[in-house]
């Protein structure tokens, strides 16, 4: 079983031999609930790509952990870059998307609120629902054993995706209408390095003028096979799919 990793503010000063503190409610989550004892193995991380493994040397009260750090980790910048830009789905099957995208290995994801989204995102429930998807992969991140977590940024309107998927090396929409021209994401050409941008729909589907701008903005519109996937696993799968063409998977 690989070593449980703990989230800190900083490790911008650690060094190999040096003590690192956890406090707070990381550190209280590691006392009081794993209840880690001197010995065992943990990994901090401030989940931007830096991270020390060590061992526990002791603890203080019930919220208070100190760690030897032996090693320390690193996880470079991704390349190519993957962001999927996730339609808001019902109930809690967006905490689900952001658990098992960030758990996969993306990058980056941006909230969309698509024309034909039941659920909007308005004043403190918006609010409330963001702080909901960034925890929810802060924890995937750390349940994942990465020291990168995705970053997810602020809900973005249609013009704001269309203008994400302006600056991308390729951008694609998952679009699943046979009627529609589409090409395999399996068979798309892909930048070595850059940024990838995908737009996962709502349950209803991207409408015909969001295709127009998206289109306009330089983006494909892309399947990923046969079945036709629910909003909150399609951005999973193409996330794996790219990981393996990409070459981040090898």
């Amino acid at each position: 079983m690989t070593a449980p990793v703990f989230v800190v503010d900083s490790l911008a000063d650690a060094a190999a031999g040096a003590t690192v503190e956890l406090d707070g409610p990381e550190g209280r989550h590691a006392v009081s609930v794993r209840r880690l004892q001197p010995g065992e193995d943990v990994v901090l991380t401030d989940g931007r790509g830096r991270g020390a493994a060590g061992a526990v040397v002791r603890t203080e009260g019930k919220d208070r952990l100190f760690v030897e750090a032996s090693a320390l980790l690193s996880e470079p910048e991704p390349a190519p870059r993957i962001t999927v830009v996730q339609a808001l789905p019902k109930g809690d099957r967006g905490e689900l998307a952001v658990e098992t995208m960030t758990e996969t290995g993306v990058d980056a994801i941006v909230p969309w609120s698509a024309a034909r989204c039941i659920t909007q995102w308005k004043g403190e429930r918006g609010l409330k629902a963001l702080t909901k998807w960034r925890a929810t992969a802060r924890e995937a991140g750390k349940q994942s054993r990465r020291l990168r977590f995705p970053e997810v940024a602020d809900a973005a309107t249609t013009k704001q995706v269309a203008a994400l998927l302006a600056k991308a090396d390729l951008a694609a929409v998952l679009h699943e209408d046979r009627d529609y021209p589409s090409e395999p994401l399996a068979s798309a050409e892909l930048p070595a390095t850059g940024e990838i941008v995908l737009v996962v729909g709502p349950e209803g589907g991207v409408t015909e003028q969001e295709l127009q701008l998206f289109a306009e903005a330089g983006a494909k519109a892309c399947r990923l096979g046969r079945s036709v996937l629910r909003t909150s696993t399609a951005g999973t799968a193409a996330t794996a799919l790219l990981l393996g063409r990409t070459g981040r998977w090898s």
